[in-house]
């Protein structure tokens, strides 16, 4: 009796990907097949602008129903742009860091990107503009009509991080 070739190929995983901000948080969830990814859910948190630390345990409540309802396997999050107002980027800083302790908490590796290297990855040029990284989302994954900009831009992340680690597996290999 012959035996099957080991495989070496990992399983699908769930790659959350995560667009942080105070008073919308995005969400995106794509299940990665080796080059291949699938769109399984996304959109967007409503933190609103009541008190703060409770726009953070919406984020952090959000983010652990999106993880415990879809079977994540990891995360992926945009890091903080710095504008000019610092306090802006103070409060951007809190979101992320609320949903980053929700991913935590579920025991996922967290994986981060900055906005520069997702439009990048997708576009091919880090000075593109949100019109084209949705764009590009849709086509990747095949998806007809418009998205919310916040849901669009955490699948872009989702797919930057399958992207790298399809690189970074491919070098390992090489070694």
């Amino acid at each position: 009796m012959a035996s099957a070739a080991p495989t070496t190929a990992r399983p699908p995983r769930r790659v959350l990907g995560i667009d942080p901000g105070s008073v919308k948080t995005g969400f995106g969830v794509i299940e990665v097949s080796g080059a291949t990814a699938g769109y399984i859910t996304s959109g967007v948190i409503q933190a609103g602008t009541g008190p703060f630390a409770g726009r953070l345990h919406t984020i952090f409540t959000g983010i652990g129903e999106v993880i415990a309802g879809h079977a994540i396997t990891e995360a992926a999050i945009e890091e903080v742009f710095i504008n000019r107002n610092p306090q802006s980027a103070l409060k951007l800083g809190q979101g992320r860091g609320a949903a980053m302790c929700a991913c935590a908490s579920a025991g996922l590796p967290v994986h981060e990107y900055t906005p520069r290297s997702v439009k990048q990855a997708l576009v091919g040029r880090g000075g593109a503009e949100k019109d084209q990284v949705g764009y590009m989302v849709r086509a990747i994954l095949g998806l007809k009509g418009a998205l919310k900009e916040d849901a669009a831009d955490a699948l872009a992340v989702a797919l930057t991080h399958a992207q790298q680690d399809r690189f970074n597996a491919r070098v390992a290999g090489q070694r």
